[in-house]
């Protein structure tokens, strides 16, 4: 499993969040089921920021289901009372039994009927039973998901497992900065995986190449507070300093140093 807080901004205003692994015989579907828990007082709530993985989410709630489309900009959810959700992130593999054109999804997310998704779930969150862990409400649910994605989804197409190995490769090697390093790595055309990420993603190869970039680059900010943010820049691909607070900038709104100080700030 990958860092546990890759992605959200601010994890000391999490109440409680975990990620559990997809089961193997899912794991071309999704890349594994988030689970955030909260109880907040009354009046009272908490912002949650992310830059999100570039990818689908498929949510449960306890009131509905929804699919979240990959996002072009931070992105944020405002908790208030009590509440948990059930998510997948999804692998591009997945997006086509969902919509045959998953750039209408971007920035938007989408309610599902799904009442017998949602009902499992619901039954693993909330069960009857007083005294159960909330590992075990966890896994249930994670199990109750991966259930209904094993009788709904049928076998996927040797393309849509290109898409994967596409991403896979996007998303763990920093050695690939450019959209030829992946084409070249991949053995196809850069056009053809203009086309692969389009069709299976929503969003260009380029758009996937900074997402990653970015998310390291905040979680080294965050995590490695003495480390000299052109050094960091350098790590994750950038050309300078410059290159990375512009990327802050036009994504977060904040400079590298301003986001390591509302960190600092927050986590007190």
């Amino acid at each position: 499993m990958p860092s546990s807080f890759k992605g959200i901004l601010y994890p000391a205003n999490l109440p409680t969040f975990h990620r559990l692994p997809a089961p193997q015989h899912l794991e071309h579907l999704v890349q594994w089921f988030w689970i955030p828990e909260w109880d907040i007082e009354p009046g009272r709530s908490s912002r949650q920021q992310v830059i999100a993985f570039a990818a689908c989410n498929m949510v449960v709630q306890a009131d509905h289901v929804e699919i979240a489309g990959p996002t072009t900009r931070l992105s944020h959810q405002d908790l208030t009372g009590r509440g948990w959700a059930v998510g997948a992130l999804l692998r591009p593999a997945a997006v086509p039994f969902f919509t045959g054109n998953p750039a209408m999804l971007r920035d938007v997310k989408v309610d599902l009927e799904l009442p017998d998704l949602q009902d499992a779930v619901v039954h693993a969150m909330e069960p009857p039973a007083a005294g159960t862990l909330p590992e075990t409400r966890r896994e249930n649910a994670a199990a109750a998901f991966s259930a209904w994605l094993s009788n709904t989804f049928t076998e996927i197409s040797p393309e849509a497992r290109l898409a994967n190995a596409m991403a896979e490769l996007i998303a763990s090697d920093p050695s690939v900065v450019r959209i030829e390093d992946a084409a070249a790595r991949l053995s196809m055309s850069a056009r053809t995986l203009q086309r692969l990420s389009q069709k299976y993603v929503g969003l260009s190869p380029s758009a996937l190449i900074r997402r990653r970039r970015l998310q390291e680059a905040a979680e080294r900010t965050r995590t490695q507070p003495e480390a000299d943010l052109a050094s960091i820049a350098v790590e994750f691909g950038y050309v300078d300093q410059a290159h990375l607070t512009h990327d802050f900038q036009n994504v977060l709104g904040l400079t590298p140093g301003n986001y390591r100080r509302a960190v600092e700030r927050e986590s007190n």
